[in-house]
């Protein structure tokens, strides 16, 4: 397929806005990530005990903020993009996540993979999700080592404090008996 240099432009615009999403979670950029979403984004996440599912730029803007907080440590890395152009403002998206998430305060290191399935939107000429979603592949979750040395903590700094965290819980379901 042959694409127009507005589509070549458009494909490189939402491997940006991806790239950016992850740096943004990693270092709890709120600001960045505020411009990211469509007002009315819908989001599902499905992993190993979890069930995160929310409707709305304010909670998905409130979810991130409580879950990359003071007292964790992320790293996020989209690979492999499948991005599919499905009108002039509209496209479709697949993407492999590798994470790492270190939640000092609960003690437990969670490693995997996922794959996100994302839906864009072009508005005012910035591309926006508007839908994401993603699936576990890989998910394993072990207390977090008792030699390791945490050496540089980003989210210390850059994290939402406890004291000013809120309660998300209306948004996940857990499963425990995995």
């Amino acid at each position: 397929m042959a694409y127009t240099l507005q589509q070549l432009s458009d494909l490189e615009a939402i491997k940006i806005l991806k790239h950016r999403y992850f740096r943004a979670i990693d270092t709890a950029d709120m600001d960045l990530l505020a411009g990211m979403f469509t007002e009315d984004i819908m989001v599902e996440y499905r992993g190993g005990t979890y069930k995160v599912a929310l409707a709305g730029r304010a909670n998905m803007l409130e979810f991130l903020a409580n879950s990359f907080h003071s007292g964790a440590l992320a790293m996020h890395h989209g690979h492999m993009p499948e991005i599919t152009l499905t009108g002039d403002n509209t496209a479709k998206g697949i993407w492999y996540l590798e994470d790492i998430f270190i939640d000092i305060e609960a003690g437990t290191h969670t490693y995997g993979s996922a794959i996100y399935r994302d839906e864009y939107l072009c508005e005012g000429g910035v591309w926006k999700l508007s839908r994401t979603e993603y699936d576990r592949v890989i998910e394993v979750v072990q207390p977090i080592d008792p030699a390791a040395k945490i050496t540089t903590h980003y989210l210390a700094r850059t994290g939402r404090k406890p004291e000013a965290r809120t309660d998300i819980s209306h948004l996940i379901e857990w499963d425990e008996t995995v």
